[in-house]
């Protein structure tokens, strides 16, 4: 079973939404109990996968199957495999899926408008997600990663609010963008880089360990490390990292790709804003992590200052609209764009603390934004109305959902004790570091980022004192009698991510046992090959 662990967490979900086209759109319960019974077969399947990962280990739980052979002639041959593997880097993400699409299904649990439809399609995104975070073939993490772009379109432009067309269809056009973007660099690479297990015959690899084996290019292709074949002010190596770089920062999304993500926070139902917001999101991050930087090392060696640049606007730009938002949903939305920030800021650190600071702020913001949306929600289904200014006094009438609101801002904030406090001061760590090891960022970087801090706390307590706190009074089209304390649904999901977020915030070195040796082996290997390479093309 160890073998094909990846293989049950992937195939699962997708057996599951098979047999439910076959079902009868009027069993309603049903659909919610395979879901859910899918869920907590990913959860016995995460656990077995826990417990048996080897920290330090590399590469495990690996299943490499021929998928795509093809002879093309005087082209070599195209060779795809079904690559899946988790490391240091994708393990924590595999388990914070796990945890947010089993939270995101019980609180799915309210839909009733075309729940065939729905849950179907959630099965989908489910092994759509797990398998970006898992595959090891260029080919394969493409199809999953444009696999998750229909379910997230209709699940937004169905199921959400008055806006959704207009959401949906700018969720739609710049996932798109960003996914041509990708198969541009990924078309350049297959015919660039070659499978070193085979001999007398070329044969092109989509293995991303084969490409960022810098011996493995081609030395007629274009992408050659050693060739340095200039296309204007840039090395064609140097675009085809810019154009994977702004690929996968409009999934991130960075300043001034983000546009998007507010419109499809506000318009989606709360379950798919949770996984639009903890997981969707993480994909950028990761696809940076895992094919951008390795790949092209030297390129990202050279732009580490923009890549840091461009994380240190969105921290502060991202803060600056979540403090002018008057929408809490919208608020929540830019303080996403804010806080993924500090994940370019500690990539392009090119240190072990950076790195993990970054692959820890993927984990912690999938949580803390999950609790925010959540309790977003929950406001929202009592009064349907998200705006600030038409709620004070809400501790009184809602302890309870006010206590959870207290975790959520403060840990969003970055309050120690709390994960977003552990995962901030990583990156600063490394921000800081970055220039002594030789590294791109200079210290005034990390110092202009420290101010997003400041925002983030000044727009969470502005927030607090504005809806919590004073006499109760509320305006709009609904009244008080509206407003009632968590249910017990409500409360089941919540408390968990509390607890997670609480855990991770006082207890860091499991999670952090298992990133830092990816982390340390990450920072030393895009820091020298980039200066080698730079150096010596």
């Amino acid at each position: 079973m160890q073998h094909y662990l990846l293989s049950l967490l992937l195939f699962t979900p997708l057996l599951a939404a098979l047999l439910s086209l076959f079902l009868p759109a009027t069993s309603v319960a049903t659909f919610r109990i395979i879901t859910i019974v899918v869920n907590v077969l990913q959860v016995v399947f995460l656990l077995v996968l826990l417990v048996s990962y080897q920290s330090g280990a590399g590469l495990q739980f690996v299943e490499l199957k021929p998928w795509i052979t093809l002879n093309m002639g005087n082209w070599g041959v195209l060779k795809a495999s079904y690559f899946v593997g988790v490391d240091g880097l994708s393990l924590p993400l595999v388990a914070l899926a796990v945890f947010i699409l089993f939270i995101a299904t019980i609180a799915s649990w309210k839909i009733t408008q075309n729940v065939k439809g729905y849950f179907i399609l959630l099965l989908i995104l489910n092994a759509a997600i797990i398998g970006s975070f898992t595959a090891l073939d260029f080919l394969l993490f493409y199809l999953f990663f444009e696999f998750m772009l229909l379910p997230m379109f209709f699940l937004i432009a169905l199921w959400g609010g008055p806006k959704r067309e207009y959401a949906s269809i700018k969720f739609f056009l710049y996932t798109l963008l960003g996914s041509i973007l990708i198969l541009i660099v990924m078309i350049a690479l297959y015919v660039s880089v070659h499978d070193p297990s085979t001999s007398g015959q070329l044969v092109h690899s989509f293995n991303l360990l084969h490409m960022a084996d810098a011996s493995n290019f081609i030395s007629t292709s274009v992408l050659d490390p050693h060739r340095a074949l200039q296309l204007g002010p840039f090395s064609a190596r140097t675009w085809a990292f810019l154009l994977l770089f702004f690929g996968f920062a409009i999934k991130l999304p960075m300043v001034p790709v983000h546009t998007w993500l507010p419109d499809a926070h506000v318009e989606a139902p709360t379950p798919i804003s949770v996984i639009l917001a903890a997981l969707l999101l993480k994909i950028g991050g990761y696809g940076l992590a895992r094919i951008a930087f390795p790949i092209f090392p030297d390129a990202a060696f050279d732009l580490g200052w923009f890549v840091g640049l461009m994380g240190v606007i969105s921290i502060i730009y991202g803060g600056l609209n979540a403090m002018a938002s008057k929408d809490l949903k919208r608020l929540i939305a830019y303080s996403s764009v804010s806080h993924m920030g500090f994940v370019l800021l500690g990539l392009a650190s090119f240190t072990a603390e950076g790195t993990a600071g970054a692959v820890y702020q993927m984990v912690s913001h999938g949580l803390i934004s999950s609790m925010l949306f959540v309790l977003a929600g929950v406001l929202a289904d009592r009064t349907n109305d998200r705006t600030i200014s038409h709620y004070s006094g809400l501790a009184g009438k809602m302890p309870t959902y006010t206590a959870f609101i207290l975790v959520a801002f403060f840990a969003s904030l970055g309050l120690p004790g709390f994960s977003g406090f552990i995962a901030e001061i990583m990156v600063f760590l490394g921000a800081f570091k970055s220039a002594g090891l030789g590294g791109p960022l200079h210290e005034s970087l990390a110092i202009v980022a420290t101010l997003g801090l400041v925002i983030g706390a000044a727009y969470y307590l502005w927030t607090l004192q504005r809806m919590f706190f004073g006499p109760l009074n509320v305006k709009g089209e609904f009244s008080v009698d509206q407003l009632s304390d968590l249910n017990r649904r409500e409360y089941f999901i919540l408390l968990p991510l509390a607890l997670a977020i609480l855990f991770f915030g006082i207890f860091p070195q499991p999670l952090m046992s298992v990133i830092d040796p990816y982390a340390q082996h990450f920072a030393a290997f895009v820091l020298e090959s980039g200066k080698r390479l730079t150096l010596n093309p």
